[in-house]
């Protein structure tokens, strides 16, 4: 970036105001639009597109310069190229009128020898493609998820996800893709196809009882840490990817008791390793095995862990935990209302906390809690709550 750009960048971070920072950046976008007129422009092109980006995160439109990102995408060099699709997706949405331009270029870099020229081409398709233009890049995109290289099938998968969300209708013939994915040899293309499984089995969860199996061994190879280091968060093993293996899991597992069968032991695992990390990560993979424990087929000894783990969160003094605890502690109690006795008294001492959303959850759970035999206690005890707030104000008065 040239010296001109960082003093930009310097100037906008000493601002001591809003109106301080638009002078600044309506003088640079006045720049800009002479800069792009310039006889040497197409010179500088990656840096004035970038600069536009910076304009427009700003909240100062630069209409006049999207032009020249579209044609940017164009160059042979990788870096112009991907700075012009990254300009563009951000320039630009599925509505554009100048997305017409893009879609010859699209269709070119998706047959490049180049896997990276591939991926920008890809990346920005999740973005800007639409209804409308999805049977145009159809064909390409689902013969990259064979692809020799990995962050190509991986970004196939990712983009055909979103023709499904967008155009569902072209995308009916090729489902089982995603099953293949999710077979893939590499865990990235594997995680990849996790989130279109989930939206799927949302959809028609019978279709995809087959694949709790093959979902209940990848989740118990990441709790082991079968997988590279690299998918590690905070020494958790990929935490996004066993929270989605567990969301499919508890729509899969919903009202089947044969399938829920086949889950317990791995959620077993799995909650009673993440427990013991004790870190955020862990505190999250344990939280959604307890979702996930409600959701399935219910089991008498996995549920009385699922509280356990509960109890904890919510005898934490971390008031995250707590929150989190009597929302897992709502859902369990929705499956055996039995749980909420013992927890009663520390559930009632939430009202006493100084974090409203807490206090706000732990309304909603006592209303759960209650029956014939708590209920003049939990009255009594909400009644005392809400009485300051039922009392006139001094200057009401």
């Amino acid at each position: 970036m040239s010296r001109e750009f960082s003093d930009l960048v310097k100037a906008v971070g000493d601002c001591k105001s809003k109106q301080e920072e638009d002078r600044i950046i309506l003088r640079e976008v006045a720049l800009l639009r002479t800069r792009l007129s310039e006889r040497d422009a197409a010179s500088r092109m990656k840096e004035l597109c970038v600069r536009m980006m910076y304009c427009e995160m700003l909240g100062h439109p630069v209409e006049f310069g999207y032009i020249h990102a579209v044609n940017l995408t164009q160059r042979t060099t990788l870096i112009e190229k991907r700075t012009g699709y990254l300009t563009a997706s951000l320039f630009l949405d599925s509505r554009s009128e100048l997305l017409i331009l893009l879609v010859n270029t699209l269709q070119r870099d998706l047959k490049s020898q180049n896997p990276w020229e591939i991926c920008a081409a890809l990346s920005a398709m999740t973005r800007l493609i639409g209804a409308e233009t999805v049977p145009a890049v159809l064909r390409q995109v689902v013969d990259l998820l064979s692809h020799s290289n990995d962050q190509v099938r991986k970004k196939a998968t990712m983009v055909l996800h979103r023709f499904l969300q967008t155009c569902p209708s072209a995308v009916q013939d090729h489902l089982d893709l995603f099953k293949r994915a999710l077979c893939d040899r590499d865990p990235s293309v594997m995680s990849a196809s996790l989130c279109a499984i989930h939206d799927l089995a949302k959809l028609d969860a019978a279709a995809y009882q087959n694949l709790v199996p093959s979902l209940v061994i990848i989740l118990k190879q990441v709790a082991e840490h079968r997988l590279s280091r690299e998918f590690d968060y905070h020494r958790m093993p990929a935490p996004w990817i066993q929270l989605k293996l567990l969301k499919i899991l508890a729509v899969l597992g919903h009202a089947n008791q044969r399938a829920s069968e086949e889950m317990y032991e791995v959620l077993r695992e799995v909650m009673r390793r993440a427990a013991e990390l004790g870190t955020s990560a862990g505190y999250a993979v344990t939280y959604e095995c307890v979702r996930t424990v409600t959701r399935i087929y219910p089991q008498a000894d996995l549920l009385q862990s699922a509280a356990e783990h509960t109890s904890r969160f919510i005898g934490a003094a971390n008031p995250n935990l707590r929150y989190i605890g009597i929302h897992a502690l709502s859902d369990i109690v929705r499956v055996d209302p039995r749980y909420a006795a013992e927890h009663q008294v520390v559930v009632m001492e939430c009202l006493e906390e100084p974090d409203q959303a807490l206090r706000r959850k732990t309304l909603d759970i006592l209303y759960q809690m209650t029956n014939p035999a708590n209920v003049e206690v939990v009255v009594d005890r909400m009644s005392a709550f809400l009485a300051p707030a039922a009392a006139p104000s001094p200057r009401a008065a």
